[in-house]
Order: C-alpha cells, then sequence, then structure tokens
C-alpha cells in the first residue's frame, strides 16, 4: 500500500490496515450504483481489507469489452447532469478509475458464471477489471468472514 497515492493518503490521516474482509455483490446496472461501488472498494482496499466484488445481473454489461453506456434510474433521469456536473466540480474519479486503484491495492473482481451464460458472456468478453468467472458458491466462499454489501 505504501507509495500509491491512495496508500499515502490512507497512512497520512492515519488509517492503519483493518486486516478486515468487505465483499460486494453488484447487481444493479444502473449509473447511480457505480460511483458507490468505486468508492467503496476503494476506500476498503486503501484500509488494507480484503476486498472481493461479484458482478451479477444487469451490472455484467459494465464490465464487458464492448462499451454499454450506463442508464440512470427514470426517477433520477433529470439529476443526471446536476450529478455529473458535482462530480467534476469535486474531482471526483469515475468508477471505474476507482475500482482499477482498488485492485491495485489488492482488490478482486469476480463475475458470476450462472449470469454470464444466461447472457451469453464468455471469459473472454470480459475487460481488464474482472479478474475471473465464479459460481456462487466459490464467492460466498470467498466472501465468509467478512461484511457484504449488495448493490
Amino acid at each position: 500500500m505504501a507509495g500509491t497515492a491512495v496508500g499515502t493518503l490512507a497512512e497520512a490521516v492515519g488509517v492503519q490496515p483493518a486486516g478486515n474482509k468487505v465483499s460486494i455483490i453488484m447487481f444493479s446496472g444502473t449509473a447511480d450504483k457505480f460511483v458507490p461501488l468505486g468508492i467503496l472498494a476503494q476506500a476498503g482496499a486503501a484500509m488494507g481489507m480484503e476486498v472481493n466484488v461479484f458482478v451479477t445481473g444487469f451490472a455484467l454489461h459494465a464490465f464487458t469489452k464492448e462499451r454499454h453506456e450506463l442508464p440512470f434510474p427514470a426517477e433520477f433521469a433529470q439529476l443526471a447532469p446536476l450529478v455529473a456536473q458535482g462530480m467534476g466540480a469535486a474531482h471526483v474519479a469515475p468508477w471505474d478509475e476507482m475500482l482499477r486503484q482498488a485492485k491495485e491495492l489488492g482488490a478482486k473482481v469476480h463475475a458470476c458464471s450462472t449470469m454470464s451464460a444466461v447472457m451469453s458472456l464468455r471469459p473472454e468478453d470480459f475487460n481488464e477489471l474482472v479478474d475471473d468467472v465464479v459460481g456462487a458458491a466459490t464467492f460466498l466462499q470467498t466472501a465468509e468472514g467478512g461484511e457484504t454489501f449488495f448493490i
């Protein structure tokens, strides 16, 4: 962790590695859910936590080599320009950049094998953010003993 921008920040504010584990199940395919994914993964990894992300359902499309535009939920669509402007003004990195930084600190991203098959996605269809394609039982074993978030 030492020497990275995130690691340096964590050390500067006195955050000690927690030695804990956090698992994030990413199901939603809407844009408003991806920033929390990036923030939680990056923060956990910066704190020295073991971070595992299980991507399933509609979120799988955001992790393919083919570019997919992430929609905002209809009830928040009119706020999308304000959110984008606020994120820019606050210098908030895009979700995928935050996830890349988390991966540099050891976070792992696993695609769901069942939903991959349902959506006709093969391992080679996923981008560099995905470490492997695993089943739910494998992920649950990985998540055992830690906190789990469902997004």
